[in-house]
């Protein structure tokens, strides 16, 4: 295992312990979308965790500076990704912003708040990336705001392919410090899930749409 793969089944390892991710086949989830879903995600609980969460923030301050060198600023996108990049920018000692869904319905009518200027390098930080929707939707609000986005790392990820096809033809390079291979495999060595469960598991990955327990 290289130091990316260790650090990666670190991270998975840290979000089954404190139930960030929950992982319940039998009994499925349901998200905003109507999906039923195995797994949970639910990264803000990292930040209540000093350990973890400075973890986590040295993670990815090593990341994008290996990725995508040191940028002139760093993006939350609203509202999971906002604390970490605090944390992040912070350690970097450069400015942070974050991103709204959508522009401000009154006052100044901003989506990015902070301060930013045309032709700044900016990374974007996001906690965690399921259909890349709202990960993209900052980015292109950066970009009409005339920024150089050099990529977008996130906490986790479960790994559809309709978000690294959307990410691939926004022209939007991305990084994450898990995702859900590496955490199946880990909840299946601390025992958080059995071996019978990795084909729902794999199917619901493949299409989460259609997918319902098995019984």
């Amino acid at each position: 295992m290289n130091l990316a793969e260790e650090s990666s089944a670190k991270v998975a390892e840290f979000l089954l312990q404190i139930k960030a991710v929950q992982l319940s086949p039998q009994k499925p989830f349901k998200w905003a979308s109507g999906w039923n879903s195995p797994i949970y995600c639910d990264n803000r609980k990292t930040l209540s965790y000093p350990m973890i969460r400075n973890f986590i923030r040295q993670q990815f301050v090593q990341t994008i500076e290996a990725t995508y060198g040191k940028p002139d600023v760093i993006a939350g996108v609203a509202t999971g990704g906002i604390a970490q990049a605090a944390l992040v920018a912070q350690d970097l000692g450069i400015p942070m912003i974050y991103v709204r869904p959508e522009p401000k319905g009154h006052g100044l009518t901003n989506q990015i708040e902070g301060v930013v200027e045309s032709g700044q390098n900016v990374v974007v930080i996001e906690d965690l990336i399921s259909t890349g929707g709202s990960s993209l939707k900052a980015v292109k609000a950066l970009r009409d705001a005339g920024c150089n986005v050099k990529g977008l790392i996130a906490i986790f990820t479960y790994g559809f392919q309709l978000a690294s096809d959307a990410f691939e033809e926004n022209n939007c390079p991305f990084q994450t410090l898990s995702h859900y291979d590496a955490l199946i495999k880990q909840a299946i060595e601390s025992k958080h899930i059995q071996e019978k469960d990795l084909e729902s598991l794999s199917e619901w990955r493949k299409n989460p749409g259609a997918w319902a327990p098995t019984t």
